[in-house]
């Protein structure tokens, strides 16, 4: 059983947020999340496209944006739980919850902050008709451990920047790398593209375009992919694994049956106050919430987390008064001994 006082749904950059206003609290926090990596759509679907509207940041990629907040959060020493998707909550007597996920995982809080963003992500699947009978032997449709492509034969159907940046490392891992798009134009970094035409043409990439992966052979496992190129007849290519890259499905998941207020796929909160959803002691911040008004950015969720953590503390701790300070009077105390404070003033006569 993983204890903590937050248990944060989703570590987009909402969640991640969560842990610093938390931590300036003294309040501990764990992270659920399904993807393998922190950061949410930022670091999943899009790590390489400048967003333009964070504060302080005239222009920051959101991969970059995300590799800040862990910065800043690390501190306080946040525990994750990545891979896994929340599946169930249950509240006990004493009035903590008991959240559970797809793996078994179980984690008790006495705050639960849903940040899931637009919900847990799916992979959006090519219409092959036996794709499902390979899933895990040799589909897969999120790369978590590229080391078990090390020296295999790999295939990457897709456009965009999870296909190319992901053929790019691939070739110093994997023995042969296969990229296949429909199109011959890819939507992706303009450097990525760059550098798949440099890799192709040095032969470390095969790249076939534009065609499509419409069947995949083999008994136990993968052993080989048929595409089509347009206008050709289709042929089969030897492979160890296929991987499309067509992007994620936000869906609200489990967190649907959890008893919460719904509106068209989001989670009804009280904004007037702390963000609480219908069941007290459960949050919902950041995209996957709304209320009159609500705008899905950054800046708002990080607004959002900010008076959640306040109205957190005085659940976990009712009988005490926090005092609030700015973080240049008080400083910023991690739970790993570090401190960060403004330099003292000196005092000098003048004579």
């Amino acid at each position: 059983m993983i204890t903590t006082d937050i248990l944060i749904i989703g570590a987009g950059p909402t969640g991640l947020f969560t842990v610093f206003e938390a931590g300036l609290l003294k309040l501990r926090c764990h992270l659920i999340d399904a993807l393998p990596q922190p950061g949410g759509q930022c670091s999943e679907i899009y790590p390489k496209k400048p967003i333009y509207d964070i504060p302080a940041y005239p222009e920051i990629l959101a991969g970059d944006l995300t590799d800040k907040l862990m910065e800043q959060i690390k501190q306080f020493e946040p525990g994750f739980t990545l891979g896994e998707r929340a599946d169930t909550i249950e509240k006990q007597e004493d009035e903590t919850f008991i959240v559970t996920t797809n793996k078994g995982t179980k984690h008790q809080a006495k705050v639960v902050a849903i940040a899931g963003g637009l919900g847990s992500f799916e992979p959006r699947k090519p219409p092959i008709p036996n794709i499902t009978n390979f899933e895990n032997v040799g589909v897969e449709y999120i790369i978590k451990d590229p080391e078990v492509y090390r020296d295999k034969k790999v295939v990457i159907a897709g456009g965009g920047d999870s296909a190319l940046d992901w053929s790019i490392f691939l070739t110093d891992v994997a023995s042969s790398v296969t990229l296949i798009h429909r199109r011959n134009e890819f939507r992706g970094a303009l450097d990525s593209v760059d550098k798949v035409q440099e890799l192709k043409d040095a032969g470390k990439i095969d790249l076939i375009t534009p065609a499509e992966v419409v069947g995949i052979a083999g008994t136990n496992k993968v052993e080989g992919v048929s595409v089509i190129k347009k206008g050709d007849e289709a042929f089969m290519i030897k492979t160890d694994h296929f991987i499309p890259l067509f992007g994620l499905s936000p869906k609200l998941g489990p967190i649907a049956n959890w008893g919460l207020e719904i509106e068209k796929n989001a989670i009804k909160v009280n904004n007037a106050l702390d963000y609480q959803t219908n069941i007290p002691g459960i949050y919902a911040i950041g995209d996957v919430n709304t209320y009159p008004g609500k705008l899905k950015l950054i800046l708002c969720g990080f607004h959002e987390a900010t008076l959640m953590c306040q109205s957190a503390y005085k659940r976990i701790f009712p009988d005490k008064k926090y005092v609030m300070k700015y973080t240049t009077v008080g400083g910023v105390d991690g739970f790993d001994g570090s401190r960060k404070e403004a330099p003292k003033a000196v005092v000098k006569k003048i004579e």
